[in-house]
């Protein structure tokens, strides 16, 4: 049974710092790309970052690029997401999500996820 399960979020102020964490079990963690995604409420999920597990590919939405940093612990079967100055336009809740394949130019579609964790809310104060 596929299994991720999301951990770190919590309340920041902005200009802070949080790690999230997505713990992997049941797949062939070095055969997958994960995929960090957000949701606001009354807004659409939204692709934050991608990382290949094979390769060490990274992707990221714009919106993030230089203050989240994604990366991938093989051994412990686990993604983690830096994400360093936030704001308050980051308050969401984040899920990560295992995709058999992904590029450059599909990372950001949950559509090729098939499996998802169950979210961590993260809150960031003004």
């Amino acid at each position: 049974e596929v299994q991720l399960v999301e951990s770190g979020g919590g309340l920041v102020q902005a200009g802070g710092s949080l790690r999230l964490s997505c713990a992997a079990s049941g797949f062939t963690f070095d055969d997958y790309r994960i995929g960090w995604f957000r949701q606001a409420p009354g807004k659409e999920r939204e692709g934050v970052s991608c990382i290949s597990n094979s390769d060490g590919s990274t992707y990221y939405a714009d919106s993030v690029k230089g203050r989240f940093t994604i990366s991938s612990d093989n051994a412990k079967n686990t993604v983690y997401l830096q994400m360093n100055s936030l704001k308050p336009e980051d308050t969401a809740v984040y899920y990560c999500a295992a995709a058999r394949w992904a590029t450059s130019l599909s990372w950001y579609r949950g559509s090729i996820y098939t499996d998802w964790g169950q979210g961590t809310q993260v809150t960031v104060s003004s």
